[in-house]
């Protein structure tokens, strides 16, 4: 380095090269740091919007919780097949079938038509599925989770439901069946019948939440959480409605506690 401060005999102009080839080192030098940063993942500057909205994309965050999705074990991530749709699944009280990678459930009645999983999910588990409603059918997308159907009365048993545009006058919604004394909606989600939505739905040991397209909807506290070893099956629901639901995952929660407080503002 004091080669290209001091004067030198090598700094005389006839040795300008010298002085360039010293120049160019630095350069290079300086290049091999920027690159092992980039690498590593460690940008000089910190991290940009988009590495941030990624990071962002890959956590559900809760009152008071955060959900991992990356360390959230996937249960079930199956592709729907018509040959495998009778051993896989039970039906009831509607007509359900596999049709062009869709799981496509129709029920005219005003109440419960279920597709239900025949393996057992317990514990806290998030359902993540891509749904709409087949047109002209506006209404009614809803998913089952930590429940049960009852063989001895014919229907659903302890469960918890959420859904989009159900609760006969378009809400979003959640549920605890069957004594329906835990429930909760809002009528302010802007529903398109028709449009492909990417739902999310599941608790954490009675913390009930659903988002659609990457956004919260709607959380909840149910303060007599359901037994989710005992309470174990997953399904979908179709309530007066046809519905068609795909990219159906399973996934075992893993979260962290979230600190939340406020800061002065003013």
């Amino acid at each position: 380095m004091r080669q290209s401060v001091e004067y030198k005999e090598e700094n005389k102009p006839g040795n300008w090269k010298l002085n360039i080839f010293n120049m160019n080192k630095l350069n290079l030098i300086f290049t091999m740091l920027l690159t092992v940063n980039l690498v590593l993942g460690q940008p000089i500057k910190g991290k940009n919007k988009e590495s941030l909205k990624s990071e962002k994309m890959n956590t559900i965050d809760l009152m008071k919780k955060r959900i991992l999705l990356d360390s959230s074990k996937v249960l079930f991530d199956k592709p729907l097949n018509i040959h495998d749709f009778p051993s896989s699944w039970d039906v009831y009280h509607s007509n359900w079938e596999v049709r062009d990678g869709w799981l496509q459930g129709e029920n005219p009645g005003n109440w419960p038509g279920m597709a239900i999983l025949k393996q057992d999910f317990p514990g806290n588990i998030l359902v993540e599925f891509e749904a709409q409603t087949i047109l002209p059918s506006s209404h009614d997308i809803n998913v089952m989770w930590n429940g049960e159907w009852l063989s001895s009365t014919d229907q659903r048993g302890t469960a918890y439901v959420a859904g989009l545009q159900g609760w006969w006058t378009g809400k979003v919604g959640i549920e605890k069946s069957n004594d329906y004394k835990f429930m909760c909606g809002t009528p302010l989600f802007n529903f398109e019948p028709g449009k492909i939505y990417k739902i999310q739905a599941g608790s954490i040991d009675g913390h009930c939440f659903i988002l659609a397209d990457g956004k919260l909807l709607l959380e909840a506290m149910d303060p007599n959480p359901i037994d989710n070893q005992k309470c174990t099956k997953v399904g979908f629901e179709a309530y007066c409605s046809k519905i068609r639901i795909r990219k159906i995952k399973i996934r075992q929660i893993y979260w962290e506690p979230l600190d939340m407080k406020y800061e002065v503002d003013f």
